[in-house]
Formats: structure tokens, C-alpha cells, sequence
């Protein structure tokens, strides 16, 4: 296959692809835009891609709150209340009590403090699952950017293929009624029929419509491009497409590319080595926790120790907390079953992942090298259908043959025409195309 790309190619392609400058409305705004200013006016505009920065920030923001956990915790608290009189029921509940006067006013204000200093692991664990998403945030920003960019790049092309089938059809209109003319100047002398010149003018309304159908595609196609990269949808953009260099590589070095660079291979990475992080997050539910804590409080009155005393007093202490979940160790099994048949999941769907993209690559590659062919093809079409129509044309007004042949030899010149073009633009989106599976577009 490289020995036949390498022929068709000679070690680079160059297709130029010129801009027509034909306008479509009476006084819009102009804007000549190459394809790289739309990428550039996408990336800042676009609603999707901005949706994905922010995305992407807030992700960084969870990332900072998983490494704020290392620090220790601190609080500060204060209680205020009004005590009721102690009522002692000597004699059983159904009968008064005796009510003993007591300090109605109590308060307590303090602050207390934690530090962990093992968790099993699962404050690093975190870190590194919000460090995991975030990565991941970012794959699927720039897998939104490629699309984006070919959404883009499809609208823009689709703009220039429908600038260039208007310029073709307008020459060709012009010239089926300089055709028309010598119809009419021959149906008057007698020389074809009436229904010769029927046809003709048939002809000739229909290249009109289909000028019509043209014309209202590339508003269309402007509104679309427009509002992908925010602007006004009077904006006439004019295109004109960067000349593209497309160098003869084989299918082994894209498909290279592709598993170092393909965004949807990286982002299934990504989530499997979150699968991962959950299973020995589960796993860790076992394990014991310590940490270091301090409180000291104020409190009025001293009711804790005995003798009680009316008079503030403080009091603090510190020390260390252990615990040992020891329900953990029957309430997780389950859990942690669930967490590795998760991951053998992902681990598979990972796997699938990488045969998508081997097939998605193989398929843009394939239609890359069959666009190229197509442009030869187009090419020699043209050539014959220029020859097929000259020598038709001088028979039909040499009356050695009939109008509808005629008829379909313009109409194969012109299809040819509009094939050349459609090739030229195929070629190159299929080319981003093939960019945009292997991650570099």
C-alpha cells in the first residue's frame, strides 16, 4: 500500500485549494477567514469548549481540596444555655418533687483540633483520583477540541465546495445562454425544431434553480460556521483553505500515532487507572486510622469535677486517637468484589477502546488513499468530458446529432466539474479526518 501512496503522492501531495470571491447577498459584512483562524476563533468562542474549560478548572479546584485534607482540622465552638432547677422525686414519679436550686447560667467556649496521621492511605489515594480526573477532564477537553476543529474544518469546506460549484454553475449558465442565443437564431431559420429550443431554455431554467439550491447551501453553511465560532450570522466569511501538504505515510505510522496520541485512548487510560484507584480504596477499608487531637474549653460553671465550684474554669487535653473498623472486615467483602469486577470491566472495555481505534484509523486511512485517487480520477474525467462535449457540440450544430446528446454531454462536463472539486474538498477532510483518529488535528 506505501509503495502505491508513494507513487500517487511522489513523497507529498500539495492541493491548493483556491477561494472564490462571488458574493451571495447584496451587502453583507466580509470576512476572509483561513481554517486556522476558525480553530482559533472556536477555541475562544465555541460554548462547548468553553463548557470544557471550566470543566476542566473545576476539576483543579478538587484537586487543591483533596491536598487541603492533609491539614489538620481545627474548630471552634461555644455553648450557651439556661439550667432549670434539679427536681428530685423522692417520693416516685406521680408525686411533686422536691425542686433544688441550681446556677441557671451555663456557658462553655473552647476550640479543638485533629490531625491525621494515617487513614490507610486514603487521603494520597484521593489526591491522586482527583489528580486522575482531572487529567481525565482535560483528555476529554481536547478530544471536544479535535471534534470541534473537524466540525469546523467540514463546515468550512462545505463552504468553499459550495462557493466553487457557484462559480462553475455561473459559467456554465453563462454559457448555455450564449448556446440558447444560437438555438433561437437556428429554430428561426428553420434549421431545428421548436421542441430543440424548448429543451434548451428547460435546460437553462433548471441550471438557475440548481444556482438557487447552491447559493442558499452556503448561507446555510455560513450560519452554521458562524455560530461555532461566534460571530454575527451576517457575516459573509469568504474562505479561503490553507494550502495542505499531505505526506505519503503508511497505515503502521498513523496507527502508531494513534495509540500514542488518540484522545479516546487516553481517556479510557484514565479511567482505568481510576477503576484501579477504587479497588485499593475499598481495599484499605480495613485498616486502622491515628491521628493526633487537642481541645481546651472554657466552661461556667464547674459541674465536671467534684467539688463543683460557681467560677469559670478551663480545662485541655491532648493526646491520640486509634480505631480499628472491625465491622469492616465483614461489611467490605462485597464491596471490594464489586470494585474488581469494575475493573475488569474497564480493563476490557480499555481493550476495546484500542480495537475501535486501530478500526477507526484503518477506515479514515483507507477513504484518505481512495479521496487521493478520486482526484486522478476527477482529473481525467474532466479531460474526456471536455473532448466528449467539443465534439458533440460541433456535430449538433453541424446537425449531425441530436440536442439530448448535446444535453448530456454538458451535463457530464459539468458533473465532471463538480466532481473535480468534490474530490479536492473529500481529500482534505479526510485527511483531518485521519488527524483527528490519530489525536493530532
Amino acid at each position: 500500500m506505501s509503495t502505491i501512496i508513494n507513487k500517487w503522492l511522489g513523497g507529498a501531495l500539495m492541493l491548493t485549494l483556491f477561494s472564490t470571491q462571488t458574493a451571495i447577498s447584496q451587502d453583507p459584512e466580509k470576512n476572509t477567514l483561513t481554517l486556522t483562524d476558525v480553530w482559533k476563533k472556536a477555541a475562544t468562542y465555541n460554548r462547548q469548549l468553553q463548557m470544557q474549560y471550566l470543566r476542566v478548572q473545576s476539576m483543579d479546584e478538587r484537586t487543591k481540596s483533596a491536598r487541603d485534607e492533609r491539614l489538620p482540622e481545627i474548630k471552634a465552638n461555644g455553648v450557651y444555655a439556661r439550667v432549670s432547677n434539679l427536681a428530685i422525686y423522692e417520693d416516685g414519679l406521680l408525686n411533686s418533687p422536691t425542686q433544688y436550686p441550681v446556677v441557671h447560667g451555663y456557658y462553655q467556649f473552647g476550640a479543638d483540633a485533629y490531625l491525621n496521621v494515617y487513614n490507610g492511605g486514603k487521603t494520597t489515594r484521593e489526591i491522586k483520583v482527583r489528580q486522575t480526573e482531572t487529567a481525565l477532564a482535560r483528555e476529554q477537553k481536547n478530544l471536544t477540541a479535535a471534534e470541534i476543529r473537524y466540525k469546523a474544518a467540514a463546515i468550512y469546506l462545505d463552504i468553499y465546495r459550495g462557493r466553487m460549484y457557484e462559480k462553475v454553475m455561473l459559467q456554465d449558465i453563462a454559457e448555455r445562454e450564449k448556446e440558447l442565443e444560437e438555438i433561437r437564431q437556428l429554430n428561426k431559420n428553420g434549421v431545428v425544431l421548436k421542441s430543440d429550443l424548448l429543451r434548451a431554455e428547460l435546460k437553462l431554467s433548471k441550471q438557475k434553480m440548481t444556482l438557487l439550491e447552491i447559493r442558499n447551501g452556503i448561507l446555510i453553511s455560513n450560519q452554521r460556521l458562524n455560530i461555532m465560532i461566534g460571530q454575527p450570522d451576517s457575516t459573509d466569511n469568504m474562505v479561503a483553505p490553507d494550502t495542505l501538504i499531505l505526506p505519503a505515510r503508511t497505515y503502521e505510522d498513523y496507527l502508531a500515532d494513534a495509540y500514542e496520541h488518540s484522545f479516546a485512548f487516553k481517556i479510557s487510560e484514565k479511567e482505568t487507572a481510576l477503576s484501579e484507584l477504587k479497588l485499593k480504596d475499598v481495599k484499605s477499608n480495613i485498616l486502622p486510622k491515628v491521628g493526633l487531637y487537642a481541645e481546651y474549653a472554657y466552661t461556667y460553671p464547674q459541674i465536671l469535677f467534684y467539688p463543683y465550684s460557681i467560677a469559670l474554669y478551663g480545662l485541655g487535653q491532648v493526646g491520640v486517637k486509634a480505631g480499628v473498623p472491625i465491622s469492616a472486615f465483614y461489611q467490605n467483602k462485597h464491596r471490594k468484589q464489586e470494585a474488581k469486577i469494575n475493573l475488569q470491566r474497564q480493563e476490557i472495555e480499555h481493550a476495546d477502546t484500542k480495537d475501535q481505534v486501530r478500526q477507526e484509523v484503518k477506515s479514515a486511512y483507507l477513504r484518505y488513499t481512495e479521496a487521493i485517487t478520486r482526484i486522478d480520477v476527477a482529473n481525467n474525467n474532466i479531460i474526456q468530458a471536455k473532448e466528449n462535449f467539443r465534439i458533440v457540440n460541433n456535430t449538433y450544430f453541424n446537425q449531425l446529432s441530436l440536442l439530448t446528446d448535446l444535453l448530456d454531454a454538458e451535463t457530464q462536463l459539468l458533473q465532471s466539474r463538480f466532481d473535480l472539486t468534490t474530490a479536492q474538498v473529500t481529500a482534505q477532510l479526510q485527511y483531518y479526518q485521519l488527524l483527528k483518529a490519530t489525536g493530532n488535528l
